[in-house]
């Protein structure tokens, strides 16, 4: 407590490292005090209680805010360092500057907060399951509205993640702008374009 003010502590959490199309996205969230039932990992819900919490959170916290890092900053920075950007943006841009920040992972971004890295943290502190569940909420939604823009690939069904279908659809159907080029399934398919 700072005096008889409540610390205002930050959780932050990105999604979609792995996947080979689509944007970084990190999400930040400052709870209230009460906080919402069910908070996890989100990887280890469902997606209708995903859905459900998403909702919740927004209502309950006193605030929250979603950063990013596009294709093009994943491809220059590369995936990591992306990700950094995306988690920074995200904290930068809450309404309320916290006066701590909690972050999922070991490493921390490279900003004027005082913050902690915990590894596991999305499963184990509730403002960093908060921030889990918000990023990938809004991912998820993105990659069926890039499914929308880019048939074929069965972007909302596995979110641009390497599946065995992603990777023939690739094969069949080409790279697209919203495919990550540095990354070695894409790469290799852009080198051998070049070779033809």
């Amino acid at each position: 407590m700072i005096g008889s003010e409540p610390l205002m502590v930050a959780g932050c959490d990105e999604v979609g490292r792995g996947p080979l199309a689509g944007d970084v996205v990190a999400a930040a969230v400052i709870l209230g005090r009460e906080l919402p039932q069910g908070l996890n990992d989100s990887k280890k819900l469902t997606e209708r209680k995903r859905e459900a919490l998403f909702e919740t959170i927004k209502e309950t916290a006193v605030c929250w805010a979603v950063g990013r890092a596009s294709v093009e900053e994943i491809d220059r920075l590369n995936i990591l360092n992306a990700s950094l950007l995306a988690m920074k943006r995200a904290v930068e841009s809450l309404s309320v500057r916290p006066d701590h920040v909690l972050v999922d992972g070991n490493k921390l971004p490279t900003w004027s907060f005082t913050a902690e890295a915990i590894v596991g943290g999305d499963g184990s502190v509730p403002c960093i399951s908060a921030a889990s569940i918000i990023a990938k909420v809004t991912r998820d939604r993105e990659m069926k509205v890039l499914d929308e823009a880019y048939p074929g690939y069965g972007l909302a069904k596995h979110k641009g993640y390497p599946t065995v279908q992603h990777l023939e659809a690739l094969r069949h159907l080409g790279v697209t702008p919203m495919h990550r080029k540095s990354f070695a399934p894409v790469a290799r398919l852009l080198d051998r374009e070049d070779e033809v």
